[in-house]
């Protein structure tokens, strides 16, 4: 009786901490996207803006691939390596949040920089 019931406690316990692996997307401040690239070498950094957004300046050197733009997410398969975290940002936040998702369902370990390119040249004047 007592194995009986062990067995089932095990079971129980088994089935409800198995939990299926999901990639949520998280927020980065700019004064941390700064630590991190300061002290981490191949950092996957995301521009998500536009052509247009890119000549008026980026942050260091980002890989860049348009949101709106064509096969966003066949470049982004192409472009970025899954092992590692990707950081992305927009111009405000808006943008980089919903990639930051989309490659959340994707797998990758994504990270959305709040406030995007303004508050990160607002902080690095």
């Amino acid at each position: 009786m007592n194995k009986g019931i062990f067995l089932v406690g095990l079971f129980l316990t088994v089935v409800l901490s198995c939990k299926p692996q999901t990639n949520e997307a998280k927020d980065i401040t700019v004064e941390n996207l700064q630590v991190v690239l300061e002290n981490e070498d191949n950092v996957q950094l995301l521009d998500v803006r536009t052509p247009e957004e890119w000549a008026g300046g980026v942050i260091k050197t980002p890989i860049k691939i348009d949101i709106t733009g064509e096969d966003f997410e066949g470049k982004v398969l192409e472009k970025l390596d899954k092992t590692r975290p990707v950081y992305i940002y927009c111009r405000s936040g808006g943008r980089s949040k919903k990639a930051t998702e989309l490659l959340a369902e994707k797998g990758y370990e994504a990270y959305n920089v709040l406030g995007g390119y303004l508050e990160w040249t607002e902080k690095n004047k």
